[in-house]
């Protein structure tokens, strides 16, 4: 066993394993924007070295003269910030990289003079040990490489599925491809093989998953049916199967099964109305969502539209979501980017009827209600299939105005802690609810004395209330509870690293209809999630300390401090 050398400005990666020796022939290099590089496939990966700053090359990746798969990075040309993986098939036939770089590729200086050729290497291990000082502990994060929203969520045999918009090959949004975790409690989250990639519909976007327990898809009982968008000239929707419980998925030789001509069509959310006994897609199409029926998950009817008029419209509508509450009430999630009430993306909700033709909101069209007011809450959706009829939450917990340049490089994003959703009346609205799911009770440990970086807070509310958390450094978090004007405000302005954004360093305040008796503050090495323990309010913001906050001070209150055991 040989350890490679790695001369990276930021290590995200330890490469160890059996090393090919001269299985890497030296790069062909056709022009300043054009190189060839031939693999004997003698190990199981590929190492590329990636630099952030560059930008992308395209990669085409042949096979006997056919395109197995293609995608685009940052290829190195000064330093390497991190590796990604390319998997290779051992003992098959030799692998071309066909490698693309931009036309003013040559300002940078000659091709084959680029670091990447050098650091590039084979090895049969990739070590995803985590090296970033800013990676959660108990929300879901992707090994390695960028991801954003979460996809396909569904809940089977004791295991909830989630499947997220992912980039394997490099920490920008790029090469959309669906990758998989699996817990069998919401907070340990196991990675899986990658479920679904391009092809030649294009990436794959955002969609849902659904059971199929009747077999109404003809794919078999109980299987998976997912149905995201294919992004490629047109935005179109297909499908894919899973007879193996959601581990792979077969694409249907049909696709698309759905189109539209308009140039934002996508992120189906499918689900099973019971009163028509039909699958019933709702689809995001510029600012509105249109609402389509099926049999049988492939042939799909347009039934009505919403949205002119409703809500807020500074941004584009994406990822929505349908719950159907006890009680006949409905509720529509509607992402929006821009347009969140602190800037860049959110989440914004209707409630309603829904007749499994029509969705009738029961507010004016002027009423905007937020499911979240922090800054880091979006692309949120439901799991289907959850059990005892649970309407189970994930969100993105990141913004659109600086996701790509936050402080870490191993990976980008993580998920909000579960939420169970429920309703309240507040004056003639109804509203949504949001309490941290039981899961996270479970995990809740011993007292401690001060904060840590990774912890629950629970603050007994007396009156209006001031919590700081803050290190020796002095950065600080201030949140603030006024009870006469009935507010919550969180301020990151002074929480640690904030100068990579000018949209980062904010103030976000929330209406708390009603009284706060009670908040349920969760810290993780970067987030800061504060709920009212009846669900009333909830407020989620990211935060980079240099060292964790370990102090606090709350006036109007009594707080403790429990340790989570994960």
């Amino acid at each position: 066993m040989k350890k490679l050398r790695i001369i990276a400005a930021v290590v995200a990666f330890v490469v160890t394993g059996s090393v090919a020796e001269a299985q890497i022939a030296a790069p062909e290099h056709l022009n300043d924007t054009h190189t060839m590089l031939r693999v004997t496939p003698t190990a199981r990966y590929l190492l590329l070295p990636v630099e952030e700053k560059e930008e992308n090359a395209h990669v085409d990746v042949l096979v006997n003269n056919h395109v197995e798969r293609g995608f685009n990075l940052r290829l190195a040309v000064d330093k390497v910030d991190y590796f990604v993986p390319v998997e290779l098939e051992v003992g098959n036939s030799p692998v071309l990289f066909d490698i693309t770089f931009p036309s003013d590729r040559h300002k940078t200086g000659s091709v084959k003079n680029f670091v990447c050729w050098k650091e590039m290497s084979l090895t049969d291990n990739f070590d995803t040990t985590n090296r970033e000082k800013y990676r959660p502990v108990y929300h879901h994060t992707p090994k390695w490489g960028w991801m954003n929203d979460p996809n396909g969520m569904f809940y089977k045999d004791g295991v909830w599925h989630l499947y997220y918009q992912w980039n394997p090959y490099g920490s920008q949004w790029e090469n959309m491809t669906w990758g998989h975790s699996t817990s069998r409690d919401l907070v340990h989250w196991e990675k899986q093989n990658t479920a679904i990639e391009p092809d030649a519909l294009g990436s794959i976007f955002s969609g849902s998953a659904v059971v199929d327990k009747d077999n109404t898809a003809g794919f078999g009982a109980g299987a998976i049916v997912a149905m995201y968008t294919s992004a490629g000239r047109h935005q179109t929707q297909s499908i894919a199967y899973s007879t193996d419980g959601g581990r792979t998925f077969t694409k249907y030789a049909g696709n698309p099964v759905l189109t539209y001509p308009a140039p934002d069509f996508r992120d189906p959310k499918v689900f099973w109305h019971e009163g028509t006994k039909r699958w019933i897609v709702v689809l995001a199409v510029g600012q509105e969502v249109q609402f389509y029926s099926s049999k049988n998950l492939k042939e799909w009817t347009y039934e009505s539209s919403f949205g002119h008029g409703y809500g807020n419209h500074e941004g584009v509508w994406e990822c929505p979501d349908m719950l159907e509450f006890d009680g006949g009430k409905w509720v529509l999630l509607l992402n929006i980017n821009p347009g969140g009430p602190y800037g860049g993306s959110a989440t914004q909700y209707f409630t309603g009827t829904f007749d499994g033709h029509r969705f009738v909101c029961d507010s004016k069209p002027s009423t905007t209600k937020w499911m979240d007011y922090g800054k880091d809450h979006y692309a949120t959706v439901t799991f289907s299939n959850a059990p005892e009829g649970r309407r189970v939450a994930l969100a993105w917990m990141s913004n659109w105005q600086y996701a790509g340049v936050v402080p870490t490089m191993q990976f980008r994003s993580a998920n909000s802690v579960p939420r169970d959703l429920g309703l309240f009346t507040s004056g003639d609205e109804t509203y949504l609810s949001n309490v941290p799911s039981k899961e996270m009770d479970a995990v809740r440990g011993k007292q401690i004395k001060k904060p840590a970086n990774v912890c629950e807070i629970v603050v007994d509310v007396k009156g209006s209330s001031v919590i700081t958390l803050q290190n020796s450094k002095g950065e600080k978090v201030v949140m603030r509870y006024d009870e006469t004007e009935r507010t919550f405000a969180m301020d990151r302005r002074e929480s640690g690293i904030t100068s990579f954004s000018d949209a980062f360093p904010v103030e976000t305040v929330a209406p708390t209809h009603g009284v706060i008796r009670q908040l349920r503050i969760f810290v993780d090495n970067a987030s800061i999630e504060a709920f009212d323990s009846e669900g009333k309010m909830v407020m989620t913001n990211t935060v980079f300390p240099t060292e964790p906050y370990n102090m606090i001070k709350v006036s109007g209150g009594k707080a403790k401090i429990y340790e989570l055991k994960i």
